[in-house]
């Protein structure tokens, strides 16, 4: 009986935001929506399936790094294959020339900005809005590899970040901690969020506040207070970020951009409580079997049923937070190394495959029942990309790994078939839902 009351409730939300519209859907409908803890779009319930495609702005420059053919080449071929939701970072921080961030940067230094990367992202978002894509734009990186904490503490004087791969990352996240605490690095970021999301569209002429393409702004990639400590200034700065982004833009919905407990030390209360916020009108989690020990990299298929289980735990922890707060869960970080943990793109996908055919199962189940989970971003979109080397360089292929990584560790490129008639699959099993509710 629950459930059948949940089915209803949504049916109607999706009815009024027609009816009231004389049933006709306007501009403003576009607009993903959140209505009785599921999100709305086009005046119906709005499942997906998407991916990562961070470095989306870098293609769509006509400056170094751009690739327009490749990017129009990309977005058709995800769009044919069901893909709408592509979660992207809207631009790279700090000096280019380091080994293992992404580059060319949005933000040489506070307040610099590199116009073709802009430019990129205007066109990325002008042609995803032609194939009636969403896009989920992060602001911010708790990790090195797009600057982010790291680099808006340096400009507040807190000294030079160590760098993962030279200093180890617990010297690196012994130095970002700070971050939760320091309110000249948040002015600096802050400055930049009323850039970016007061931000018009050169081609377009639309006002970023205004256009539907963007589903959601998200606070961060993966932000962390890296100690408990930092536990409560971490959860103050992310209610002040979301508030001010809403009092920038009253259109389009809000998100963390979390990995659950995970990124909050381990305390679900905490993330009970950012997740709260009343701007805040949804719930993220990542999840990572191999970064966090659930599997090995010479056991990856061995270990995918203890993989599945955690997966299940964890997943279910947050959904019953989400069930409380009465809003949608997206799970939009998952992924599987490929099998031998070898990285070129021959390499078969056995292991992957099972956890992605799992994790989409559990999505959809959920959803079926009327439950909180509305969709998923699969990491990452590596699509067309031919690696040159393991290690990323500065001229080679962007693929779905950005530059700490091993180049192929978890992309999904064209050629992995397997993969990708698993997605399709999801993508249908989605779509019918829609069409149930």
């Amino acid at each position: 009986m629950k459930k059948i009351f949940s089915l209803m409730a949504i049916m109607f939300a999706a009815f009024a935001f027609v009816s009231c519209k004389g049933g006709k859907t306007d501009s403003a409908e576009k607009f993903v929506r959140v209505a009785d803890g599921h999100f709305v779009r086009n005046g119906k319930p709005y499942y997906y399936v998407g991916t990562n495609f961070w470095y989306g702005a870098i293609l769509g420059s006509e400056g170094r790094g751009g690739d327009r053919d490749r990017l129009l080449s990309e977005l058709d071929f995800m769009k044919g294959i069901g893909i709408d939701n592509l979660r992207i970072l809207v631009g790279s921080d700090g000096k280019e020339g380091v080994l293992t961030k992404v580059e060319p940067t949005l933000q040489r230094s506070p307040g610099e900005y590199n116009d073709t990367i802009l430019a990129g992202l205007d066109y990325l978002l002008m042609e995803m809005g032609k194939r009636d894509m969403v896009a989920v734009l992060y602001l911010n990186n708790s990790w090195e590899w797009s600057g982010g904490y790291g680099f808006y503490l340096e400009h507040a004087g807190e000294g030079v970040a160590p760098r993962p791969n030279e200093d180890g990352y617990p010297a690196y996240m012994n130095f970002v901690r700070k971050y939760a605490t320091s309110e000249k690095a948040h002015q600096l970021f802050y400055d930049y969020v009323k850039f970016i999301v007061s931000r018009t569209n050169r081609y377009t002429g639309v006002k970023y506040a205004d256009d539907p393409t963007i589903m959601s702004w998200q606070i961060g990639n993966e932000p962390r207070a890296f100690g408990k400590e930092e536990l409560a200034p971490f959860a103050k700065w992310l209610s002040e970020t979301s508030s001010l982004i809403r009092s920038l833009d009253a259109n389009h919905l809000i998100s963390i951009g979390s990995e659950g407990a995970w990124g909050c030390e381990g305390d679900y209360t905490t993330y009970e409580t950012i997740c709260s916020d009343k701007n805040i009108d949804y719930c993220n989690i990542h999840i990572w079997p191999y970064n966090w020990s659930w599997a090995r990299a010479d056991s990856l298929v061995e270990d995918l049923p203890a993989a599945c289980d955690s997966t299940l735990e964890y997943i279910n922890r947050h959904l019953e937070i989400c069930d409380r707060l009465g809003k949608p869960l997206v799970m939009e970080e998952f992924g599987y190394p490929r099998d031998g943990f070898k990285f070129d793109k021959a390499v078969s996908t056995k292991g992957r495959d099972g956890y992605y055919k799992y994790v989409f199962s559990l999505v959809a189940d959920n959803a079926e029942q009327g439950g909180k989970f509305a969709g998923c971003n699969f990491w990452a979109w590596g699509g067309f990309a031919n690696p040159q080397h393991e290690q990323w360089l500065p001229g080679d292929d962007y693929t779905g790994d950005p530059a700490q990584e091993a180049q192929g560790l978890n992309s999904v490129f064209s050629s992995d078939t397997t993969t990708l008639d698993i997605v399709k699959v999801q993508v249908e099993r989605m779509k019918k839902l829609e069409e149930k509710k």
